[in-house]
């Protein structure tokens, strides 16, 4: 299906030079002078590689139709993420590189959104939020209001996340997966 190049978002998949692309991030450019652009960075799906395109906004590009599906994350095997499709018990094999760093929020049971192109899937969505438990807190400086910025900490996934200066060592918060930020204390 054919698209204007300003509609392209991240997680779209696109038909360029006769290949598969997905879309990593997109940014609309407007110089001094001339029209805007628009900036795209893609992974190719068969070779991984990636590469960057510019696309004037009135030009159009083909956009391929995705489909989405339920799965269950089951385990890492090597490079690969093994997923059960939990009405069939069917199990795929995805490439870890499809999630790239957020691949430290998989949870055992965990259920993901996976895009399709016909046979092939092209990204797996994470939950919008889930809870970790903090392993490591700076402790909280004498005189400093709740208002003030935030301390960091380390999440049991070993990431770090930036929290307010009440959250300790060993609480559970809620993160959000997509820039890894806090949002609030875990309340169960």
């Amino acid at each position: 299906m054919k698209q204007q190049a300003n509609l392209i978002r991240a997680g779209q998949v696109l038909d360029h030079d006769g290949q598969r692309w997905t879309v990593l991030k997109q940014q609309i450019i407007t110089p001094g002078k001339g029209g805007a652009f628009i900036q795209v960075e893609m992974r190719n799906l068969k070779t991984g590689n990636k590469t960057n395109e510019r696309w004037r906004t009135a030009d159009t590009v083909e956009r391929l139709e995705t489909s989405q599906q339920i799965y269950t994350y089951s385990y890492t095997d090597g490079d690969n993420l093994v997923f059960m499709d939990p009405a069939t018990f069917e199990q795929v094999h995805l490439p870890a590189e499809l999630l790239g760093e957020a691949v430290a929020f998989l949870q055992d049971n965990m259920e993901v959104e996976v895009d399709f192109v016909e046979t092939d899937a092209v990204a797996v969505h994470l939950p919008p939020h889930v809870v970790l438990q903090i392993v490591e807190a700076d402790p909280v400086t004498k005189g400093q209001t709740v208002s003030s910025s935030y301390k960091p900490a380390k999440l049991e996934n070993g990431l770090k996340c930036m929290v307010p200066p009440f959250i300790e060592s060993g609480e559970k918060i809620v993160v959000r997966t997509e820039d890894i930020t806090y949002v609030e204390r875990f309340k169960g």
